[in-house]
């Protein structure tokens, strides 16, 4: 487990964070590569360098922080290569109180959530045209299924807002399947007093790539819960950033994931309480299976100097059925000020419980049926949470079948 908390240091001696901004890299980071040795010490989380422009990101070597744990070699054009940032076919399921459409590169909203923070996201932004435009509007309790499985092998770029109203109720869900090579960011807006759930699903063919960052806004007494499900492709990264801005927000993010050979599934997940009186909750989980299949949850919590009386608490955990699998799982916590209700985080990966196994054996269960009865409880203590049965009942299917193929 790993907590770290640094400013740059001034020749003066005085501490000073890391400037963000957009177009070019702050001379501070010049100043104190140098005065380093050529390192930049570790930077408070929220202080990283952000840019729209891909051009202000150095190549990806797989040597920086963010990228160590990443197959980056897998991610080819994703990071350095054109993309088509133009429109693609989608297809939407929903009522009148929540739409999907286009809108212009120069809508006032992009850029609002968050800004790019490495390179895949960056890329994505600098070769987008349009967003795909999704909104929640109404008071009453919507829903609306955005389905994309028609990127094809081309290298894409894609962005999307999502946007709850001030006090609007709904479900936004991003049903991704097919082939892809994608790089995209989403920015999710939810207004002052509204509650939405958004539910991103991958379940791409066994060669797609998805690299994709989700910067999200929360006001004042809003509740989000974002949910990753991450089951298909290649190589499958998600990284929410997820800001509580405004007084009384709630945050909660959830996930599950399920990794067969040869497959990396992972997630870099950083929830900021910036205001007074939030709550977040923070909660993934995932199983592991066939050689090479790798997983990396990486979780970053900060509680803000203004965050009083802030709760939060985050844990990962992690199910190995298999010998020749990793999970690399690493919470981290900064907290600002003195006064919060709580905050903690915990992570844990292991092998199957030998006491519950045991147990059901001498039910009369098989030893097979016992492992599998164990997955299923393990993950489905997060599938339970979506809120949606239709697709709660499509992910344990899809677990089931993922747990057909062999658990050993």
């Amino acid at each position: 487990m790993t907590n770290e908390t640094q400013t740059l240091s001034t020749p003066s001696g005085e501490t000073s964070p890391v400037v963000t901004g957009t177009g070019t890299r702050p001379a501070i980071i010049a100043d104190a590569t140098a005065q380093h040795g050529g390192t930049i010490p570790v930077q408070t989380r929220n202080e990283r360098f952000t840019s729209t422009d891909v051009a202000d990101f150095p190549a990806v070597t797989g040597r920086e922080a963010g990228w160590k744990l990443t197959p980056v070699d897998r991610l080819g054009e994703l990071l350095d290569g054109e993309l088509d940032g133009g429109r693609y076919e989608f297809t939407v399921q929903g009522d009148g109180a929540s739409t999907a459409g286009w809108t212009a590169r120069a809508d006032a909203r992009v850029g609002t959530a968050g800004i790019p923070e490495d390179r895949a996201s960056a890329n994505a932004w600098s070769h987008f045209t349009e967003a795909l435009d999704i909104r929640v509007t109404g008071e009453e309790y919507t829903r609306v299924t955005v389905r994309r499985d028609r990127f094809g092998d081309t290298p894409r770029a894609a962005h999307t807002i999502v946007e709850a109203a001030p006090f609007a109720r709904g479900v936004v869900v991003l049903d991704n399947a097919g082939a892809a090579r994608l790089a995209e960011n989403v920015e999710v807006l939810v207004g002052d007093g509204a509650d939405l759930t958004l539910v991103t699903l991958q379940d791409w063919d066994d060669d797609a790539v998805h690299v994709a960052t989700h910067f999200a806004r929360v006001g004042r007494d809003a509740r989000l819960k974002h949910v990753v499900v991450s089951l298909g492709g290649s190589v499958v990264r998600v990284n929410p950033a997820v800001t509580l801005a405004g007084s009384g927000a709630d945050g909660e993010l959830l996930g599950v994931y399920f990794a067969d050979a040869g497959q990396h599934l992972e997630s870099q997940v950083f929830l900021f309480h910036q205001a007074d009186h939030t709550k977040g909750r923070v909660e993934y989980r995932g199983a592991l299976q066939g050689e090479g299949a790798h997983t990396v949850w990486i979780g970053d919590v900060l509680i803000g100097r203004d965050a009083v009386a802030t709760d939060s608490y985050e844990q990962n955990r992690n199910l190995v059925l298999t010998d020749g699998t990793r999970a690399d799982s690493v919470p981290n916590l900064e907290i600002e000020t003195g006064d919060i209700e709580g905050a903690g985080h915990a992570s844990a990966t292991g092998r199957f419980d030998d006491e519950q196994l045991f147990y059901l054996q001498a039910r009369g269960i098989t030893e097979e049926q016992a492992r599998r009865l164990v997955v299923r409880g393990f993950l489905e203590s997060i599938v339970q949470k979506i809120g949606v049965p239709e697709l709660q009942s499509r992910v344990s299917a899809a677990i089931e079948a993922e747990l057909a193929g062999g658990v050993r």
